[in-house]
C-alpha cells in the first residue's frame, strides 16, 4: 500500500505562483507514474500532469508551460509548481499513483487551489 499526503494549496491572485507537495509512504519502490488530478468545483476531476518513475512527464494542454512536475526519489516527493495562475486553476489538487502489475489505485486527500481575479 501506499499513503499520499499533499500539501501547499493557498489563496493566490490571478498571475501568482504556488508549489504544491505530494509525500508518499509506504511501498513506494513498486510506484508507478505519480499523477497530479485537479477536481473544479461542480465538475469532474481531470488529470492535470504525471511523472514515471525514470522521469518522464505529460500534461494537459491547459497548464502545459505554466505548470511544471517533478520529483525527488530521495524525499518519496513530487512537486507540482505553478506559475501564471489563472482563476480556472481554482480546484482541489489531487496526487495518484498505483502499484506495479496491479490495478490498485492510490489518492491523498486533496490540497484546495483558488486563485483569485
Amino acid at each position: 500500500q501506499v499513503q499520499l499526503v499533499e500539501s501547499g494549496g493557498g489563496l493566490v491572485q490571478a498571475g501568482g505562483s504556488l508549489t504544491l507537495s505530494c509525500v508518499a509512504s509506504g511501498d513506494t519502490g513498486s510506484m508507478n507514474a505519480i499523477n497530479w488530478y485537479r477536481q473544479p468545483p461542480g465538475k469532474q476531476r481531470e488529470l492535470v500532469a504525471a511523472i514515471s518513475s525514470g522521469g518522464s512527464t505529460n500534461y494537459a494542454d491547459s497548464v502545459a508551460g505554466r505548470f511544471t512536475i517533478s520529483r525527488d526519489n530521495a524525499k518519496s516527493t513530487v512537486y507540482l509548481q505553478m506559475s501564471s495562475l489563472k482563476p480556472e486553476d481554482t480546484a482541489v489538487y489531487y496526487c495518484n499513483t498505483g502499484i506495479r502489475g496491479t490495478r490498485a489505485s492510490y489518492w491523498g486527500q486533496g490540497t484546495q487551489v483558488t486563485v483569485s481575479s
